[in-house]
C-alpha cells in the first residue's frame, strides 16, 4: 500500500479524493483518519454549523443541547479517534439517584469494582456500601435501593458485566432487552427500581425494545466507566473534530441535490469532483440520495430546560424516575455536572422527555420534577424545549452492531444508523468507513492509527 506523501494535493474548489456528505460525529471523525492519511477530502454539511444531532444553543449564558446523550468514561472512542484528544468530560456523581414511592434512592454504585474481575470484591463492596450511613438530602434521600443482598448481586452483576469481553456479550442469544432483564438473577425491586431506568436512560427506549445484546453493552459501558457528558455540551465534540481538520475542508450551507461515487452536483456550487463519496448524514437523508438503504426506527427524545432560584439538593446525580410519574424518564442539575453550562451563580436543570411528549408539556413537567427533586418549581423559569423525533436509531432485535459500511468500491456510509445508535456507535462507523476507503484507494493509514483502523474495521 502507498501512503500518500504530506505534500499530496489533490484537493481543488471542484475536486477531492474523498468527498463526505454530512458534517455529524462519524463523518468529521472519517475525515480525520482520511486527511491524517494524506487523502484529500471535502466535508459538505446542508446546515449553518456543524454538528448534526450533536447540537447545543447558547442562550442568555446557558449552553442548552438539543438532545444531550449520556456518556461514559469507558468509551475507548472517546480517547482514540483523532480530534478529540482536548475532549474534557464533566463525570456525575458516582450510581444514580432513583425516585421511586415517593423517596430518593443512591443505588448502582459499587466502590472499587469498577472493572474489576472479582465477583467476591464485587459482593464484599456492595454490602460494605448497602450498610453505609448516608445523609439525607432534603429530607428524602435513603440508603441505597433494597438490602443488602439485592446491592451484593447487583454490585456482582455490574463487575461480571464490566469484566465481560465485548465479543462474548454480542454472542450472548439476543431478544429484546426488556424480555432478558428477568434472566440476570437479580430481585424485581432491582429491576425495576434500577436496571430498568437505567437502560430507558442510556438507551433513549421506554419499552426497552432495544437488542438484549446492545443493551448489555450499554450497561457494561456503565458498569466499567462514570456517566458524564462533555464540557461545554454536546457540541464540544462536533466543534473539536472540525476545528482540528485542514482549513477548507469542511463546508456548511451546501446542499447536495444528486450523487454517486465520482461526483456530486451541489445547489449551490455545482459540481465537485471525487473518488470516493461517503455518506454520513442520518439515516433518512441517506436513504434520499440513496434508495432502498434501510431506515430504522428511531426513539423520539424532548430535552426541556429550566433555571432555578436555588439548586435542588440532588448535587450533580443523575436522577432517574423508576416509578414513571410522569414524562420525564431522567433529569439532572446539569450546572453542577458541568459548570461550564450556567453564568456563574445560576442553575440550570435539564430534563429528558422519552416517546411523544404531552401537549401541555411545561406543566407536566413541573409538576413531575416537583416530585422528583421534593422542591417547589413554581418559580422555574423555562428555558428552551427541543424535540427531534428522530433522535436515536431504534436497534431492534436482531440487530447488527457493525452493518457494512462499504456498499460497493467507492461508495460508503457511515453514521449511528450502521452501528449501534450511540455517539460511541457514530464515532466507531466513521473509522470502519475511513478503513475501508483506505484499504479501497489502497493508502496507508497515518502512523499510529493502523491498530484503530485495523480493528474498527
Amino acid at each position: 500500500m502507498r501512503r500518500l506523501g504530506e505534500g499530496h494535493v489533490l484537493s481543488t474548489a471542484h475536486h477531492a479524493d474523498v468527498v463526505i456528505i454530512g458534517a455529524g460525529i462519524a463523518g468529521l471523525s472519517a475525515a480525520h483518519r482520511l486527511t491524517g492519511a494524506g487523502v484529500s477530502v471535502s466535508v459538505l454539511e446542508a446546515g449553518p454549523r456543524v454538528g448534526g444531532r450533536m447540537m447545543t444553543d447558547e442562550v442568555d449564558g446557558f449552553r442548552l443541547d438539543h438532545i444531550g446523550p449520556l456518556l461514559t468514561t469507558s468509551y475507548p472512542e472517546l480517547y482514540a479517534t483523532p480530534g478529540l484528544e482536548g475532549l474534557v468530560l464533566r463525570n456525575f456523581d458516582p450510581g444514580v439517584l432513583v425516585h421511586s414511592e415517593g423517596r430518593r434512592h443512591r443505588t448502582g454504585e459499587v466502590r472499587g469494582t469498577r472493572g474489576s474481575r472479582s465477583a467476591r470484591g464485587a459482593l464484599k463492596a456492595a454490602r460494605a456500601l448497602a450498610s453505609a450511613p448516608r445523609s439525607p438530602a432534603g429530607g428524602a434521600l435513603t440508603g441505597a435501593m433494597g438490602g443488602a443482598i439485592d446491592q451484593a448481586r447487583l454490585g456482582v452483576a455490574l463487575a461480571r458485566l464490566a469484566a465481560a469481553p465485548r465479543a462474548r456479550v454480542l454472542a450472548r442469544p439476543e431478544r429484546a432487552a426488556l424480555d432478558a432483564l428477568s434472566g440476570r438473577g437479580l430481585s424485581a425491586r432491582t429491576l425495576n427500581g434500577f436496571v430498568r431506568p437505567l437502560l430507558t436512560a442510556l438507551l433513549s427506549d421506554p419499552g426497552l425494545i432495544t437488542s438484549s445484546r446492545c443493551a448489555d453493552l450499554a450497561l457494561r459501558g456503565y458498569a466499567s466507566g462514570r456517566l458524564c457528558v462533555p464540557e461545554g455540551g454536546s457540541v464540544t465534540l462536533p466543534d473539536l473534530l472540525a476545528a482540528a481538520l485542514p482549513p477548507g475542508t469542511v463546508r456548511t450551507g451546501v446542499h447536495v441535490t444528486a450523487a454517486d461515487i465520482t461526483s456530486v452536483r451541489t445547489k449551490e456550487h455545482g459540481e465537485l469532483g471525487c473518488r470516493s463519496l461517503l455518506l454520513a448524514t442520518g439515516a433518512g437523508a441517506a436513504a434520499e440520495l440513496l434508495p432502498g438503504l434501510r431506515v430504522p426506527p428511531f426513539h423520539p427524545v424532548t430535552v426541556v430546560h429550566h433555571t432555578a432560584p436555588a439548586p435542588p439538593p440532588t448535587g450533580a446525580s443523575l436522577l432517574l424516575d423508576a416509578d414513571r410519574s410522569g414524562p420525564v424518564a431522567h433529569t439532572a442539575v446539569m450546572s453542577a455536572v458541568d459548570p461550564a453550562r450556567a453564568p456563574h451563580g445560576r442553575t440550570l436543570i435539564s430534563s429528558t422527555v422519552l416517546g411523544t411528549p404531552p401537549t401541555d408539556l411545561d406543566r407536566t413537567v413541573r409538576a413531575q420534577l416537583a416530585g422528583l427533586y421534593g422542591v417547589p418549581t413554581d418559580d422555574w423559569e423555562p428555558l428552551a424545549v427541543h424535540h427531534d423525533p428522530e433522535a436515536v436509531p431504534a436497534m431492534v432485535s436482531p440487530h447488527d452492531p457493525q452493518r457494512p459500511v462499504r456498499l460497493l468500491a467507492g461508495l460508503y456510509v457511515c453514521g449511528d444508523h450502521r452501528d449501534t445508535g450511540t455517539v460511541q456507535g457514530a464515532l466507531s462507523s466513521g473509522g470502519r468507513a475511513a478503513a475501508a476507503i483506505l484499504s479501497d484507494l489502497g493508502v496507508r493509514p497515518a502512523p499510529g492509527d493502523s491498530d484503530v483502523l485495523r480493528e474498527a474495521a
